[in-house]
């Protein structure tokens, strides 16, 4: 009996031995399969980062997009040709009455030709006592005006500079534009010097009340960002050909809200170079005398559109073609005259449309008026008269 107990002794011994033997054998085979993972956490020794690490560099395949590079080629060879206009005013000190130079306003202008002629907006350097530019290549020189057309908006400087003159822009075509076709506009919002920016023609032949009051007539609209200091900056067709000058935003807040205008090139190309020759703009005249707040008022009341004649001077081609200026009768009735509706075809609603329809003709040639009078439509021929 007492055999039999050793026995059973030993066999429960055994068999624990052999479980333990068997715990172990399953704790060393999980060791071994995750040792990869247990061993790169808890014995991989710590890596102190580097004082100066090397900069990260990647190799990007491939080059920028074609239009992208056409951008860029633009800006670099047409940036040089845009200038930074500073205009500045002479005023004295209240107490010791001493004169000195304060700024008054800046704006953009770009290189016209090789003689050195600048053309912006008239209204960026109107009332100004001296014009200082500011050259891409960091010179500054002082500018004088030439002449300006303040119906149009534009006036030409003469640059007075030593040394290299900057080169001119292309001067492209207006007529042919079309709404959807890309441009650039390169000038200086808020002083930025030399910014581009980019956009469409968004519509065309838009007229505006220009900054002193009359309306600026056939001008081209776009998307393109335009603030205050790109006025008298240029507007670039893809090619970098000058197609107009940057003159105006509609905005209610000042900046940009994606509507500007441009002078067409068009235009540019006809009154520049008669302000380089004579200072001003030299047209034929009919010899009336009209005003575009009467013209509105008679043609709502008589029904038809155009400007209104309200005098007729002695000896010239309208008196000469009996063309009827306006009167009063006898019992203190205003009695219209007649109310020029077009010019050889071409409609005539102000008084700029009739300047812009005489600037192409010369004294002594003959226009075809249509005028309405006594409520039925009549041709009349005219002979321009010679410039007062």
């Amino acid at each position: 009996m007492r055999s039999e107990q050793t026995i059973l002794r030993g066999l429960r011994r055994h068999r624990g031995s052999a479980s333990t033997v068997l715990l172990w054998l399953v704790v060393m085979v999980l060791i071994w399969l995750l040792w990869p993972t247990l061993g790169a956490r808890f014995t991989a020794p710590a890596v102190a980062p580097a004082a100066n690490p090397e900069p990260r560099v990647v190799v990007a395949r491939g080059d920028l997009a074609a239009d992208e590079q056409g951008t860029i080629e633009l800006f670099g060879r047409l940036s040089p040709s845009v200038v930074y206009i500073t205009t500045l005013n002479q005023v004295r000190g209240s107490w010791n009455r001493n004169a000195y130079e304060v700024e008054r306003g800046s704006g953009s202008g770009f290189v016209w030709d090789e003689q050195g002629h600048l053309v912006t907006n008239f209204h960026v350097i109107a009332g100004a006592d001296r014009v200082r530019v500011a050259l891409g290549d960091s010179r500054v020189a002082n500018a004088q005006v030439v002449g300006a057309s303040p119906e149009h908006d534009i006036a030409v400087l003469q640059l007075t500079l030593d040394g290299a003159q900057p080169p001119p822009v292309a001067v492209g075509r207006s007529e042919n534009l079309q709404v959807g076709q890309k441009v650039f506009a390169i000038g200086n919002p808020f002083g930025l010097d030399r910014t581009l920016t980019t956009g469409v023609i968004s519509a065309l032949d838009r007229s505006i009340s220009g900054p002193d009051g009359p309306q600026i007539s056939n001008l081209i609209q776009t998307d393109a960002a335009i603030n205050p200091g790109n006025s008298g900056g240029p507007l670039l067709d893809s090619a970098g050909r000058l197609i107009g000058i940057n003159t105006a935003i509609y905005s209610p807040s000042g900046a940009s809200a994606g509507i500007g205008f441009a002078v067409p090139v068009d235009i540019v190309n006809r009154i520049v170079p008669q302000l380089i020759a004579g200072g001003r703009i030299v047209r034929p005249t009919l010899g009336i005398e009209t005003d575009d707040r009467y013209s509105r008022a008679a043609s709502e009341r008589l029904g038809t559109r155009g400007l209104l004649v309200l005098g007729v001077t002695r000896g010239s081609g309208a008196a000469a073609a009996g063309l009827r200026p306006t009167a009063i009768d006898a019992f203190g009735n205003l009695v219209y005259g007649d109310l020029i509706e077009a010019v050889d075809g071409e409609p005539v609603r102000s008084r700029l449309d009739l300047l812009d329809a005489l600037e192409s003709r010369k004294a002594g040639e003959v226009v075809e008026l249509t005028v309405w009078r006594e409520r039925q439509r009549i041709p009349l021929k005219v002979t321009l008269s010679p410039p007062a």
